[in-house]
């Protein structure tokens, strides 16, 4: 068992590390991309045709990212008014229907998503000049399965874990 958990741990980090490295880059380089927009439109009476729009999909991209950064670290928005009225050994209860809720969202909406990326396939639709749009946009489908994913990892962990482990995150 301590073999499947330190494995565990060990995709974990990974996954992180991967995580925060893509949302430091994409805020990187569209902080690089804006500024560098702003001196060639106002100097050089200039720009990239191309710009604006990759930072468009860049904060597509982020937001995607952060959304699975956030379920992943339990600070994404929670509604928990129950949390202040309900006894505490019904809270863990009501967390586990939420998260379970939630990660049936996220699944409904990967689905949907996915539908259109089929769709934008079909069309050959296209961004940036001549890139297919389904590329850009494939992260919409991956973000929502991924976070529904840990939506069900915390709701296991609100229903099997320990205090202690669910007071530290999620993962084991």
């Amino acid at each position: 068992m301590t073999d499947q958990r330190a494995l565990l741990a060990r995709f974990d980090r990974i996954g992180r590390s991967l995580e925060n490295i893509a949302l430091v880059s994409l805020l990187g380089l569209m902080m690089v991309l804006a500024v560098g927009q702003i001196v060639l439109r106002e100097i050089f009476n200039s720009g990239i045709i191309w710009a604006d729009e990759l930072l468009k999909l860049a904060v597509l991209w982020l937001a995607m990212i952060a959304a699975i950064a956030a379920c992943r670290e339990n600070r994404h928005i929670r509604i928990d008014a129950l949390s202040h009225l309900l006894p505490t050994h019904f809270i863990r209860v009501t967390r586990v229907i939420v998260d379970l809720f939630a990660a049936a969202v996220c699944c409904a909406i990967a689905w949907q998503t996915y539908r259109y990326l089929q769709l934008e396939i079909e069309f050959q639709d296209t961004v940036l000049i001549d890139t297919p749009a389904w590329i850009a946009h494939a992260i919409v489908p991956l973000a929502f399965v991924l976070t529904g994913y840990r939506f069900v990892i915390g709701a296991l962990k609100q229903a099997f874990g320990t205090d202690e482990e669910i007071d530290a995150g999620w993962v084991p």
